[in-house]
């Protein structure tokens, strides 16, 4: 049996945007930073936002210009101040 990770919490309808950064590696990342990766292709890079957004191609947005993986928007910032 294969383990999956289910998607992450609050992902329904998430837009994500996908792209290259700097090194030429694909990017995914959800708009608020909650979740995203680095990807070798594009391939994987939507396939990879498509599971974690609920299957909602519309709401994936290819950029142009370079983006970089930057894990914790302002999720990070609430869980902060939740273990505070």
């Amino acid at each position: 049996m294969k383990l999956v990770e289910p998607p992450s919490c609050s992902s329904a309808s998430s837009i994500v945007f996908i792209g290259r950064n700097h090194r030429g590696q694909w990017v995914a990342q959800q708009q608020n930073g909650l979740f995203g990766g680095l990807f070798v292709n594009r391939a994987q890079a939507v396939k990879y936002a498509l599971f974690e957004n609920g299957q909602h191609p519309e709401m994936i947005i290819e950029l142009s210009r370079e983006i970089e993986l930057e894990m914790g928007g302002t999720a990070a910032g609430i869980l902060e101040r939740r273990v505070a």
